[in-house]
């Protein structure tokens, strides 16, 4: 190919260029040379009579290379046979051995190879022609003054311009404004063709629409399509449905009247017209104005009548696609109801064997449906049972259309219901199929089915959709995930459902969307955790599958979606105490800090979970925040160390018993609760007296309980007595009943309990580790409080009682002036050093300050039942708050006053009630 191909140039008179080229040369003056016969077989050389000043000359030339661009292979290269043959799997790149293949196969061959091989060839030549320079001089002659020049370069550039290489060059050339001008009525009809062909190549391009548009390019496009030749109205035709891709085309077509020339064209008698006119007024009626004006012409009966001529089934898809596309507007569609056309056009997609019509129909309806009016009409048409027969079609495209199509029905609440048993099991199966964007389509369809509705939500379980839902959350598309976890996250709010997803392993199977990048997978996984974490076992086995590190991390996206979902399903999380210590691990309440501190990124969430966190993890939470809440009820387990710096690491009480003493701040610790019993300890350590230590330790607790506990004879006839002494007699005489033991048998008792607490915290920390030392004293604590405070019928009473108890087992009142006299830190430094740890059970100290006496009050109101909460202060200082409700004034009854809240002198007047903001209580808190 290329510059082998002879090229003809014959300067004579008569010289035609196709079918539309005339005969119309001027005779030669008689001064010039008579007309010369010029051949050549060199392309170059036509190129170069491009820039000949002669305009006879410079036509010819542009035929030549009309001619040479357009040829075909010839035909001595092709056996001429009517008879074709599919031979599949045949691939011959070399041009010349496809030939000679032809040749040897005889009268079978391929068609399509065949007309591969005539474009190649067309493209070979083309391309010969842009690296030999022919594109920039024949864009120059397309303005020549002489119009057989200008006619001649236009059928060249428009021939040329069907090559993609070509066209690069042809845009930066800038030549369409030029073309554009081509298309003026005094221009032939040829100039016509190839300009507007020239149009329809470049308008592939987004730039070149732009520049067709705004140099008035549309106007004369509209205005050709009523031309007489077939060609010309092809390619104005085909220009306008590429350009009306665009928006702001679709609106210049519907100002300039557009849609009328294109209704024209389907009176036309050829296909190829009649479907390009079709598909561009579908196009078109994508805008809202450009439908009213199909209205206005009474174009939806032609196109009615279309879809039920049968000998116009070549045309019935494009026709659909018109149709529907006017019934998103409810006029037309309110029309079409009148006209009895909405059933039959319904009807003629449910039972088309043409698949494109049924999923035009259905795309159709899933638009049309996203109008509240719309839903109504479709829903009175029975559009369920359409959908619902449309999603048993054997074609993917169909059944995904058509559950796009329930989707948007679903705002219905009465189709809702219809699809209950037209829908759901179709749908259920379609979470199985093969293709991906089917599964999308039918999990978004069940996500939007089950959102509000129970009823829904319980036909999808009875179907068996809780396993294929669970199994879609490891679909490579994001949609499908997103989608089947919404459906899971509506099927959480009935307990059964929970459970059983539990079975089907929900929590494992939600840790790979809680890594996606994709956000909204992020939040549906989140959400989901949210829902189903409300279960102790789920919250579990989310640990365990090692979901809390991943949802950790959501904490720190920047959707705001994400954030919050995130928040709310740690908040849930965080019930349980090892899950909130792992995420406390994994930095979730730095996290949880930072974001509060953010006012932007701050949510109702991010408190909640934060609060949460810190509730499970009380420890934590007054080291932190430096207050214990009411509600915060102190465990056996907890301590004490002191106010948290910023950037200090937490450490947990087994790591703190590990540091041994040092210059460290004593850690308090809470422990009343005795380790579980060991039976082969016990019963193999016998006492000094003969007896085992199991019946020492009975015999001991006998006679303990015995001094602090009196029978229910002794509790009856001593009621009365109980209900007239003073909180402050009560507090003396409990504490008298304690101290009036004999030195000896309390030395032995206490000797016992140390020594049956350290054997089984020995036995205990061989077989787990380590466990916290035993308070035996606290122990004591409780009991007595139990049996003496709780019988009080006033809550106040049982304030004042504790008050002074703990005040007195501390180290007894203080007087203001002479605070700094109460030696407690020798006190504390000698604990330490006797326990060789910076570890201190409380009930061991005896000179306890503010804040020991403050943690002493809050456990012990904590187990009997007074609502206390704890303050820490500055310089040691702590303090407890109550709310107590006062009595009405005299005279006055039914009236609720308002709780007030007091604070509880431990330390000066152990008891007294000092109102909240008031003098003596801002006195009490500092110093």
């Amino acid at each position: 190919m290329g510059k082998q191909r002879s090229v003809r140039v014959r300067m004579e008179s008569g010289g035609r260029m196709g079918k539309k080229i005339r005969k119309d040369l001027e005779n030669a003056a008689k001064d010039v040379f008579d007309p010369l016969l010029i051949e050549t077989r060199n392309v170059a050389t036509v190129v170069l009579m491009l820039s000949s000043p002669e305009e006879e000359i410079l036509a010819r030339a542009c035929d030549a290379i009309y001619r040479f661009a357009e040829k075909e292979i010839s035909s001595r290269w092709f056996p001429v046979c009517n008879l074709c043959v599919d031979i599949a799997g045949i691939q011959i790149e070399d041009l010349r051995e496809r030939v000679r293949y032809l040749h040897r196969t005889g009268p079978e061959y391929l068609q399509r190879i065949c007309a591969q091989m005539q474009e190649e060839a067309g493209d070979e030549n083309k391309l010969t022609l842009l690296a030999l320079g022919a594109v920039e001089p024949l864009t120059k002659l397309i303005a020549h003054e002489d119009r057989f020049v200008r006619r001649n370069a236009c059928v060249a550039c428009g021939i040329m311009s069907l090559n993609s290489e070509v066209r690069k060059l042809l845009r930066k050339l800038n030549i369409i404004p030029l073309m554009v001008a081509r298309l003026e009525p005094e221009e032939d009809t040829v100039v016509h063709e190839f300009a507007s062909l020239f149009l329809s190549s470049m308008a592939i391009e987004y730039t070149s629409k732009i520049q067709i548009l705004e140099h008035g390019g549309i106007e004369q496009i509209l205005r050709l399509l009523s031309s007489l030749d077939p060609d010309v109205q092809k390619n104005c035709v085909e220009s306008l449905n590429l350009l009306v891709q665009d928006f702001q085309s679709r609106a210049a077509v519907c100002e300039l009247n557009g849609i009328f020339p294109l209704l024209e064209l389907l009176k036309s008698e050829y296909p190829v017209i009649q479907s390009l006119g079709l598909k561009t007024l579908a196009t078109l009626t994508s805008n809202v104005e450009c439908r009213v004006k199909l209205k206005e012409y009474n174009a939806l009966d032609n196109l009615v009548e279309i879809l039920e001529t049968k000998e116009l089934n070549d045309l019935h898809v494009d026709a659909l696609s018109v149709v529907m596309n006017c019934i998103e507007d409810v006029d037309i569609l309110q029309l079409l109801v009148a006209k009895g056309a909405l059933g039959k056009i319904l009807s003629f997609a449910e039972f088309s064997s043409v698949f494109d019509i049924q999923k035009i129909a259905a795309k159709a309806i899933a638009k049309a449906a996203k109008n509240r009016e719309n839903r109504i009409i479709l829903h009175e048409k029975e559009v369920e049972r359409v959908l619902g027969t449309l999603l048993l079609i054997d074609n993917s495209g169909v059944k995904t259309a058509a559950c796009q199509a329930i989707s948007s029905m679903c705002e219905n609440h009465t189709s809702k219901e219809d699809f209950r048993k037209l829908g759901i099991p179709r749908l259920v199966q379609l979470l199985s199929s093969d293709d991906g964007e089917v599964k999308e389509a039918a999990a978004l369809a069940l996500a939007k089915l089950t959102t509000d509705n129970f009823a829904n939500v319980n036909a999808v379980a009875e179907e068996e959709g809780i396993e294929p839902l669970i199994l879609l959350l490891s679909d490579p598309k994001d949609g499908a995930v997103a989608n089947a976890a919404t459906v899971l996250i509506n099927m959480a709010s009935q307990e059964a459902l929970r459970l059983t997803m539990q079975t089907y392993g929900i929590m494992p199977a939600i840790v790979g969307p809680l890594q996606s990048a994709n956000d909204l997978v992020q939040t549906k996984a989140a959400l989901t955790v949210a829902a189903l974490a409300c279960d102790a076992n789920a919250r579990n086995e989310l640990r365990i599958a090692g979901g809390l590190g991943p949802l950790t991390k959501l904490l720190n996206s920047m959707n705001s979606e994400v954030r919050r979902n995130a928040c709310w399903a740690v908040m849930v999380c965080a019930n349980d105490e090892p899950n909130a210590n792992e995420l406390s691990s994994f930095g979730a309440l730095e996290i949880l800090q930072e974001i509060n501190q953010s006012g932007s990124r701050k949510n109702y969430f991010s408190e909640a979970a934060q609060n949460k966190l810190l509730d499970s993890n009380l420890s934590l939470k007054y080291s932190l925040m430096g207050y214990l809440l009411s509600c915060n009820i102190i465990y056996d387990g907890f301590y004490d160390y002191g106010k948290k710096r910023p950037g200090e690491k937490h450490l947990s009480l087994k790591d703190l018993w590990a540091q041994g003493v040092n210059h460290h701040r004593a850690v308090l610790l809470i422990n009343a609760k005795p380790p579980e019993p060991l039976p082969f300890i016990l019963d193999e350590r016998p006492d000094t007296s003969g007896r085992s230590t199991s019946a020492a330790s009975k015999s001991s607790y006998k006679d303990k309980t015995s001094t602090t506990v009196s029978s229910p004879a002794e509790d009856k006839q001593d009621s009365a007595s109980r209900r007239s002494t003073s909180p402050s007699k009560m507090s003396s005489k409990a504490t008298g009943k304690i101290k009036s033991k004999s030195k000896k048998e309390e030395e032995k008792t206490k000797e016992e309990e140390e020594q049956l607490a350290k054997l089984q915290a020995e036995a205990l920390a061989a077989k787990e580790g380590w466990s916290p030392p035993l308070d035996s004293n606290l122990q004591e604590y409780i009991t007595v409080v139990t049996s003496t405070i709780i019988p009080l019928n006033r809550i106040k009473d049982q304030i004042v009682a504790l008050a002074q108890f703990v005040a007195e087992e501390m180290g007894g009142p203080i007087e203001q002036n002479k605070l700094h006299e109460f030696s407690w830190e020798i006190h504390i430094s000698e604990l330490k050093l006797e326990l060789q740890s910076n570890i201190i059970p409380i009930g061991k100290i005896k000179k306890g300050t503010f804040f020991h006496r403050a943690l002493l009050f809050k456990t012990l109101a904590d187990k009997i039942g007074i609502g206390c909460s704890l303050v820490r202060g500055n310089y040691n200082r702590a303090w407890n708050v109550i709310k107590l409700v006062d009595d009405s004034p005299k005279g006055v009854t039914g009236l609720l006053l308002p709780p007030k809240a007091y604070i509880v002198d431990l330390m000066f007047k152990p008891g007294n009630l000092m109102e909240q903001k008031s003098v003596d209580a801002d006195r009490y808190q500092h110093i």
